[in-house]
């Protein structure tokens, strides 16, 4: 598979969050302000892009060597904690204000399963090393946009007059439901 064509499906046709339903959790408690989702959506491709570097690596050249490729998930969950401690330390050094913002979702990254599940599905579709990093990129850069799509989306919210019993988390639902809708358009984009 070309890289244009693991681009366009991991971002738009198989968009992790909106047509695979991964990261649900950060995508509903994040999207409320589009500066936060901005931060969010930047923390997951660092974690996300790097992420599938170290778990590729150890795969391919420790796990598949040694026949303990049982070990896959268990091994991924620890890189991918390591990574989101990482990145949280750099940020409350770098910009308090993001950190404060992000809260606990910062931490919620290590419980994200889109970020898991970008490394297993890269390992189980056979990708090469610049094939997986592209996939990881392209799929954390997919998660950013429906993220932002939806902060803006709730920001317009608050402006109009939502009636009173579906004010929050019902109004996000269905927001929701209509953004994985409108990307369901994009299916047949790629074959």
């Amino acid at each position: 598979m070309d890289i244009v064509n693991i681009i366009i499906l991991a971002l738009l046709v198989n968009n992790v969050v909106l047509a695979q339903f991964l990261g649900i959790c950060p995508f509903l408690g994040v999207s409320q302000k589009t500066s936060t989702s901005i931060g969010m959506g930047a923390a997951v491709v660092f974690v996300m892009t790097l992420a599938n570097l170290v778990t590729y690596l150890i795969y391919y050249f420790i796990l598949t060597p040694i026949h303990i490729e049982f070990m896959l998930t268990i091994t991924f969950i620890l890189v991918i904690a390591s990574l989101v401690q990482i990145v949280e330390i750099i940020l409350k050094k770098v910009s308090p204000a993001l950190y404060q913002a992000l809260g606990i979702y910062l931490p919620l990254i290590t419980t994200n399963c889109a970020v898991l599940g970008t490394a297993i599905l890269a390992v189980t579709k056979n990708y090469n090393l610049i094939q997986s990093l592209v996939y990881a990129m392209s799929t954390a850069l997919g998660f950013t946009l429906a993220l932002i799509l939806m902060a803006g989306i709730r920001e317009q919210l608050e402006l109009t007059g939502v009636p009173k019993a579906m004010k929050g988390f019902p109004i996000a639902l269905v927001t929701a439901g209509l953004l994985s809708l409108a990307f369901m358009g994009f299916a047949g984009l790629v074959k």
